[in-house]
């Protein structure tokens, strides 16, 4: 049964954060530096907050530090650990003005591939001219171990037409260069990307398919295009494959995480 936003939000805070979005933020910080000159910062999709925290400690007391989170409930939570931290981000619901601030960091690590061209859009759009946008999001050779036997289950229960989709899936992850193509579309310049091979590890297929990242995050939307059905037999026929194919063996599968920045010009 599909768990409520409240549940999906707990879980993304005791999680998500450690098993998937560290994954991403370790590249970001590699990256991501600040002006002197910055008045302030916004950080889109900023979960529950646990990085924008740390970003916060990283910029000058004087730059003032905005934040949006992906739903209400993910917001009470944040604007709660801010209060416990004492942090000064403002986690807002207010849309933000064209060219409002100095530098953007968006977490579209959940986010649809067809979406990215508007999140990046919406991120220029609020960002001074001159000011950075930093996207983070996986890229082109994610997934593949999974989407293999995936598609595999889906032909062995007569699913076959939904093979289609999985095929979809690889097609959409954008490569490197068609991520800065879209981003040079949408009004950046100096585009630049970051990237780094992640590996995610499960001791078996009931593992990997009962762990909240799979089940809560990743496989709704791998699994988007069945019926009710036939997401509880592909369900229950994944974890059985993978355990048949890798024996004793662990299941991994790769992500190629990315992190995209650009300026406004």
């Amino acid at each position: 049964m599909a768990k409520t936003e409240k549940e999906l939000a707990f879980l993304r805070d005791l999680y998500i954060n450690d098993e998937w979005t560290h994954r991403f933020t370790d590249v970001v910080d590699k990256h991501l530096t600040f002006s002197k000159k910055d008045e302030n910062f916004l950080y889109v999709n900023a979960g529950t907050g646990t990085h924008c925290f740390a970003v916060r400690e990283k910029v000058d007391k004087n730059v003032a530090v905005f934040a949006t989170c992906e739903n209400d409930e993910i917001l009470h939570i944040a604007r709660d650990k801010a209060k416990a931290v004492k942090s000064d981000v403002d986690f807002s619901t207010m849309r933000f003005d064209d060219g409002t601030f100095n530098a953007v960091v968006v977490d579209a690590s959940f986010v649809r591939p067809a979406d990215l061209p508007d999140v990046i859009s919406e991120a220029r759009r609020v960002t001074k001219t001159g000011g950075k946008g930093t996207v983070f999001f996986p890229t082109a050779g994610s997934f593949g171990e999974v989407f293999s036997v995936l598609w595999e289950v889906l032909f062995n229960e007569d699913l076959g037409e939904h093979g289609a989709a999985v095929e979809k899936m690889i097609r959409e992850l954008p490569t490197l260069s068609s991520a800065e193509e879209i981003a040079t579309e949408q009004g950046l310049v100096n585009v630049e990307t970051h990237s780094a091979k992640e590996i995610f590890e499960y001791g078996n297929g009931a593992e990997f398919i009962l762990s909240p990242l799979v089940a809560d995050f990743l496989l709704p939307a791998w699994l988007e295009s069945l019926d009710e059905n036939e997401k509880v037999r592909v369900t229950e026929k994944l974890p059985q494959l993978i355990d048949s194919e890798d024996g004793e063996m662990s299941f991994r599968f790769s992500v190629k995480v990315t992190v995209l920045i650009g300026e406004k010009a």
